[in-house]
């Protein structure tokens, strides 16, 4: 993922760590922020987020005043280190974080926002298995707008399964994330598929 930001993969937005048009494009983030602090308004007390493949940052930064506590985390140093100095909130933490391979921060809730997607199956199956110690996962991911066969399997980068007709359902093989509960939170479609956001109660 170092290269995607070195190369601007994704496009630079006139900025130096840019993580692409879904974490940029009003159609797509507005409507995902209110419905996520619809969730976190949910609750009595507000509860802590882990933010798993945090990018450049510009969604979470719109939650964290939602959240008792926020920890961010993506694998790239460099990214981590923009962010720290760009947010300084007193409620928020950033970590530099394989997330496949490394322990995960606790938290009540963990989202992963278009991250499984442009990973391969044997690391998601390596996050998936880190994600029985949260009570609530919330997960994106974009899939094609038609009838798709799900979970092919990539090479990790910059791509997504779009292009095989696929994408990341959790709860199908080979992954069969167990879960209490499912909730649809959100449904977005762009001109390359469609934006699904669900919401997991795991305890």
């Amino acid at each position: 993922m170092q290269q995607v930001y070195e190369k601007n993969l994704w496009g630079s937005g006139g900025s130096d760590f840019y993580s692409g048009e879904g974490s940029h494009n009003p159609e797509i983030v507005a409507p995902y922020i209110q419905a996520i602090i619809a969730f976190l308004s949910s609750h009595n007390n507000p509860i802590s987020v882990c933010d798993l493949g945090c990018g450049d940052f510009n969604v979470g930064k719109e939650l964290v005043g939602y959240t008792k506590k926020t920890i961010a985390v993506d694998i790239v140093p460099e990214l981590i280190e923009r962010n720290k100095e760009k947010y300084n909130i007193s409620n928020l933490e950033f970590l530099c974080v394989d997330i496949a391979k490394e322990a995960l921060p606790n938290a009540d809730c963990a989202i992963l926002r278009q991250v499984l997607q442009h990973i391969s199956n044997e690391e998601v199956k390596k996050v998936a298995n880190r994600l029985c110690g949260y009570k609530y996962v919330i997960v994106t991911e974009h899939l094609p707008n038609k009838d798709f066969t799900p979970n092919l399997d990539i090479i990790s980068g910059q791509g997504t399964r779009l292009k095989k007709n696929s994408g990341i359902l959790l709860l199908e093989p080979p992954f069969n994330l167990k879960i209490l509960e499912e909730q649809e939170l959100l449904r977005v479609v762009d001109e390359h598929g469609v934006i699904v956001t669900w919401l997991y109660r795991l305890e």
